[in-house]
């Protein structure tokens, strides 16, 4: 078969088969009467042998060994074919990754995507002053979904608060990938992601902190549970108490409380529930404490009825406590030492 009937039937142009031939990889087995190249069935064959290794990735030089050494062991070039494989995939991939978010930047010029380009150099940098200056030179080309991503796994404090900050600022455009981020397997993730959403203002983070509520992960629950607090979401209102009764952020859960009960309409539901467990027999004496505690900022004459009454608890920390607390509630000086 002469060379130019291989071409068509083998996809390979004359010209590459040339080139196989003076590089030793395929030779014609014969020549017609006039010279010309005369392939046959085992040339043919051959040649199909070398298109195949060629589309692993093999090397020319790679194939030739493969096709010729009889030593030759292909295992430790699959291995290599596949770590370079999946090298140039994770180059591709970090490439796609980054024209994406030059992309949703929505640059209106070249300047504006140099812009980006250094941003998302920076936020990628070993140093975390460099990282941190990123975030807080961020402009409002700056790409959200890697503002998230860094969010998502800075270590460094500083870091971190620079990108929450920078989040706040950029509006509600990262909260979809946040809102992702409280579902991770990491929980580091899902802490840092509820810290960030903490610091977005507006309804939509509301809902997403309100959402949070339900999450698996307590810690998660618990930030949420405060920042809505002070936003005046009554659902907080149960994981806040339980915050006080388990003596975690016990604190800043009943300033929360307390923060709730500027409104009338929960300052009785919020007293209710300390009470009650206040009078459980299963609550524990530390936890008592801190329940009496948390009724001092809360209206009502409810609080008050439930502070005269544990003037004369059995516990006299908790009784010492309520008898303060309703010298302040009634305006008389506490008692001296």
């Amino acid at each position: 078969m002469l060379i130019g009937d291989v071409a068509r039937r083998s996809g390979v142009s004359a010209r590459m088969l040339r080139h196989y031939e003076s590089l030793g990889l395929v030779r014609p087995t014969g020549r017609t009467g006039a010279g010309y190249r005369e392939y046959s069935p085992e040339d043919i064959r051959r040649i199909f042998h070398i298109e195949s290794l060629r589309s692993l990735g093999l090397s020319l030089r790679e194939v030739g060994s493969a096709l010729d050494d009889p030593g030759f062991t292909p295992s430790d070039l699959v291995d290599d074919l596949v770590r370079r494989t999946r090298e140039r995939i994770a180059r591709e991939t970090e490439l796609l990754t980054r024209l994406s978010r030059i992309g949703a930047a929505e640059p209106e010029g070249w300047e504006d995507v140099l812009d980006v380009v250094a941003l998302l150099h920076a936020l990628g940098s070993e140093s975390a002053g460099k990282r941190q200056r990123a975030a807080l030179s961020s402009g409002p080309h700056a790409p959200v979904e890697a503002l998230v991503e860094a969010a998502l796994s800075e270590a460094d404090p500083n870091v971190a608060g620079a990108l929450r900050w920078a989040l706040a600022r950029s509006g509600d455009g990262g909260l979809a990938l946040l809102a992702e981020g409280l579902d991770a397997a990491a929980a580091d993730v899902r802490r840092r992601a509820v810290q960030t959403i903490v610091e977005i203002p507006g309804a939509e983070a509301t809902a997403v902190l309100r959402d949070a509520l339900a999450n698996p992960d307590v810690v998660v629950r618990r930030c949420a549970a405060l920042a809505l607090g002070t936003r005046g979401v009554a659902d907080a209102v149960p994981t806040l108490v339980d915050m006080v009764v388990e003596e975690a952020n016990d604190v800043d859960a009943a300033d929360a409380l307390a923060a709730l009960a500027g409104d009338p309409a929960l300052a009785d539901r919020i007293a209710t529930g300390l009470v009650d467990l206040l009078a459980d027999a299963t609550t524990a004496p530390s936890a008592r404490r801190r329940l009496t505690q948390a009724l001092a900022d809360i209206p009502g004459a409810t609080t008050s009825r439930a502070l005269a009454a544990l003037v004369d608890d059995e516990d006299r920390a908790v009784a010492l406590t309520a008898a303060y607390l309703l010298d302040l509630r009634a305006g008389r000086p506490p008692p001296p030492d």
